[in-house]
């Protein structure tokens, strides 16, 4: 039988074993691990648990931290105790494979278009268009043709860190490309693609479920310095059923090392953004790295375009998440044991439309910076407090930690909004990418706002100076 959450064994009794993912700067390997009675630093997570690796998963157990694939190899079907926390859903893969993403948001929109009309529909517009290879390559060819040399990026549904990932203008590039990998029987084109026969089992099943997608590639995305990004943001979701998800205020946008054109498709530098590619580029300076935090960026963007233009950016994120989790919400199997951590990646365009571009189940947790293993130390600390192994919250709160609940069977209002004080047209319904100020501090800024008030002069001193910086609103 199981234990109530939070009375763990001591003395000769089989301790509380946590998996605990490593949040170390780059170069230092491990997990952490916590002994009966001792406390992390400032920057740890202060949970009195011990560490056991994963060949003691037939032992008694509480927490377990894991990639995907691993988890799946050793617990299967296993029943779980009832305190047990896993921290990934069993077919998480219909939201996180990449050609399942877009046939569950597909679905999705089919189903809003007829029982909500065009234009609630139109809401699941913010992925590329895309087809599963080689099942949908006859749909990609009708496509292809109707845009003759628009760029097309093609990426395999399984891996990450932006392995296999290559982009391509003509259908010869696909053709030649996949004549490397596979037997083309010209009678029936690439429909009829064949595995080589060379493989030993294992490898042939590993090699068949490698499907890929084409993507259509946003050719206008937002440049900062002549250079593309995106964004990594942090969505947890404790259940489907019902929907409960939270988003994270911090994340960062990553940055290429390499000024963008279009002349040069070939050239992953330029045109991948994730940090495992651009740590190789010639000049990648370490101490730098390749990231802002995501405040850096709203700053940047409330300072070009307005207050209003990046809070309507935001607000369209927020749908981006809301409306992915929604799409996978009655096929994903809601275990009361399991949740999950997403690393959402976002591209923004020009036009400042978010694109979703896809949907990690283990986002990378290694720090390439100071400021980055801060990030996800933080992070992690505030999903394991959400995740409530001790018992400790109410189930009502809004906000613990860096989490806003997003989403709690419905759409979560936003009370005691401060910047409405500071600016009536600011109307924030997000706080990701946004400076929160702790409770103990609104007093102080109340009575501050109330100083300048009374003398204009310096008010409009201020609020030039905001507005200078980025910050028309404290955000």
């Amino acid at each position: 039988g199981s234990r109530p959450r939070g009375q763990h064994q001591a003395g000769g009794g089989s301790p509380a074993a946590g998996l605990v993912p490593d949040c170390r700067p780059r170069g230092q390997t491990g997990h952490r691990s916590r002994e009966p009675g001792r406390r992390a630093g400032k920057q740890g997570l202060s949970v009195p648990w011990q560490r056991k690796d994963g060949s003691h998963l037939e032992e008694r157990w509480d927490f377990c931290w894991g990639e995907a694939a691993w988890l799946r190899e050793r617990l299967g079907r296993a029943a779980l105790e009832q305190h047990v926390r896993v921290c990934h859903f069993r077919n998480h893969y219909e939201l996180t494979r990449k050609n399942y993403l877009v046939k569950n948001l597909k679905r999705l929109r089919k189903q809003l278009e007829r029982e909500a009309g065009k234009l609630e529909a139109a809401k699941c517009d913010f992925f590329p268009k895309t087809f599963e290879m080689p099942l949908e390559y006859h749909l990609f060819v009708e496509e292809f043709r109707k845009n003759p040399g628009i760029t097309w990026i093609m990426k395999p549904v399984g891996r990450s860190q932006g392995k296999g990932i290559f982009l391509f203008r003509k259908l010869k590039d696909v053709i030649d490309w996949k004549k490397v990998r596979t037997t083309l029987f010209p009678s029936g084109g690439m429909s009829d693609w064949h595995f080589d026969g060379l493989h030993t089992d294992d490898q042939k099943d590993e090699t068949q479920v490698e499907i890929y997608v084409a993507q259509r590639y946003i050719e206008n995305p937002y440049l900062i310095g002549g250079r593309k990004f995106d964004l990594r943001v942090y969505v947890l979701v404790t259940s489907y059923i019902p929907l409960k998800a939270w988003l994270y205020r911090d994340g960062f946008a990553r940055f290429s090392n390499t000024r963008f054109t279009l002349n040069s498709i070939d050239d992953h530098y330029i045109h991948l953004t994730n940090v495992a590619v651009q740590r190789t580029a010639p000049g990648y300076d370490p101490e730098k790295g390749c990231k802002w935090m995501i405040q850096q960026l709203r700053q940047y963007l409330t300072a070009k375009h307005g207050a209003e233009s990046v809070e309507v950016l935001f607000a369209d994120m927020d749908n981006i998440f809301i409306k992915s989790l929604q799409s996978v919400q009655k096929v994903i199997i809601s275990d009361k044991h399991c949740f999950e951590l997403y690393g959402y990646d976002i591209l923004i365009d020009q036009d400042l439309k978010p694109w979703l571009l896809e949907v990690n189940a283990s986002p990378s947790l290694t720090a390439s910076s100071q400021e980055d293993y801060e990030l996800k130390c933080h992070l992690l600390k505030d999903t394991l407090h959400i995740v409530d192994m001790e018992g400790r919250l109410t189930g009502k709160e809004k906000r613990v930690g860096g989490f806003d609940l997003l989403w709690n069977d419905g759409p979560v209002s936003r009370e005691g909004n401060l910047d409405t004080l500071l600016n009536e047209n600011f109307m924030a319904n997000t706080h990701l990418g946004t400076y929160l100020l702790i409770q103990s501090w609104r007093s102080a800024l109340l009575r501050f706002l109330g100083y300048l008030c009374v003398n204009q002069k310096k008010a409009h001193a201020f609020h030039l100076r905001t507005k200078e910086q980025g910050m028309c609103a404290l955000t």
